[in-house]
């Protein structure tokens, strides 16, 4: 089992705020979020590799951590173009060489989150993968990521992305458990014509219509991926 934490991406929503920086680097409290995502992965026993893609600004977060952090060896990926998730997966396909992976995003800043219980589940139910969830009040926050329906047993049948009116309380987040073999349909997933590139939601329902088993996880009850504004002025005010 390794992890992989997406850290690429350039933040053009915060161009006002960054300051040319790394959005992953945005200082929560005395740490920036991707250290704060790397002491949470500290904590899953069964990872001690981590696969970091990074692209703008990556000699800053190559700079902050070296080759380790803690307990865990860090391997370093460049996306030379910023399109996309999925992307930044491939990029990584031969450092991941066929094992499990925890995908990250390294922009995403959670509370407590139950990495060891939502991989207990992984493999003691046999998914092929396992989506992390947050059950929220405020509906509206799910039109800015993605959701999903399920059936009774509690498998995954579709994924929809940025739903203009959402159908539950299930908010889709970046934190998902993959099997290896997860790759075998990056090449089948088709590219959304309207960003021009692959996106994440149609990469796993590629393997839930080929009958790959998957479900949901509720892994924290506080989720922020930075990408607006408003977001970062309240990851900045946290009192950590």
């Amino acid at each position: 089992m390794k992890a992989l934490i997406l850290a690429a991406g350039k933040g053009k929503r915060l161009n006002g705020v960054l300051e040319g920086k790394n959005k992953c680097l945005t200082m929560v409290g005395n740490k920036p979020i991707i250290e704060r995502i790397l002491d949470n992965i500290t904590k899953i026993h069964e990872i001690r590799e981590v696969v970091i893609v990074v692209g703008f600004m990556a000699e800053d977060i190559i700079g902050y951590f070296g080759e380790s952090y803690k307990n865990l060896h860090i391997i370093y990926v460049t996306q030379k173009e910023q399109k996309g998730v999925v992307d930044a997966m491939e990029c990584a396909r031969n450092e991941i060489a066929g094992d499990d992976f925890l995908l990250h995003l390294g922009d995403e800043l959670m509370n407590s989150p139950k990495h060891a219980e939502m991989l207990e589940v992984f493999y003691n139910q046999e998914f092929f993968t396992l989506v992390g969830s947050i059950a929220v009040d405020n509906t509206e926050l799910i039109k800015k990521t993605y959701t999903f329906t399920y059936d009774t047993d509690g498998n995954i049948t579709k994924l929809v992305e940025k739903p203009k009116i959402p159908f539950n309380n299930q908010m889709g987040t970046g934190n998902i458990i993959f099997r290896g073999d997860i790759y075998n349909y990056i090449d089948k997933t088709p590219v959304n014509p309207v960003r021009g590139e692959k996106e994440l939601v149609d990469l796993i329902q590629m393997a839930i219509d080929d009958s790959k088993r998957t479900s949901y996880f509720e892994i924290t009850d506080y989720f922020i991926n930075l990408n607006t504004i408003e977001e970062f002025n309240e990851i900045k005010g946290l009192d950590i």
